[in-house]
């Protein structure tokens, strides 16, 4: 269990933004990062944009921290979140991008995946640019 949740109750929630790492379990990966989306209810602002900006950036510094040299992204924030895909693939890969020029020797693959068609187009054209 979340140290916060037993400290702070059932009712405490992660911060947007932040990454938090458990183990896989049964999973076939070794571990799962978990961070929270911002959720879209109006316009997009600038800070719903910046707090999606920092869902991949601490996600991925907390592959670098333990050493953790692939991570696979779904698309965080869209679907029941309302964050519209086309400006979160964007957020996605350009984050992603100026992470590993800062990064090149600490991680050696970055996956999205994603479930729509449509994500995948909107991806592959931000990867291609």
């Amino acid at each position: 269990m979340n140290r916060k949740r037993i400290q702070y109750g059932q009712r405490y929630e992660e911060p947007v933004g932040q990454a938090m790492l458990t183990k896989g379990y049964n999973l076939p990966a070794k571990y799962v990062i978990h961070t929270v989306g911002p959720i879209v209810t109006g316009n997009l602002t600038d800070s719903l944009r910046k707090d999606l900006e920092n869902c991949y950036r601490s996600v991925l510094d907390c592959c670098v921290k333990r050493r953790l040299r692939s991570v696979a992204f779904c698309c965080i924030s869209t679907g029941e979140f309302h964050f519209p895909n086309d400006e979160a693939a964007r957020i996605a890969v350009r984050t992603v991008s100026r992470f590993l020029e800062e990064h090149e020797a600490e991680i050696d693959r970055v996956v999205f995946n994603v479930f729509k068609d449509e994500d995948r187009v909107l991806y592959e054209k931000e990867i291609s640019e």
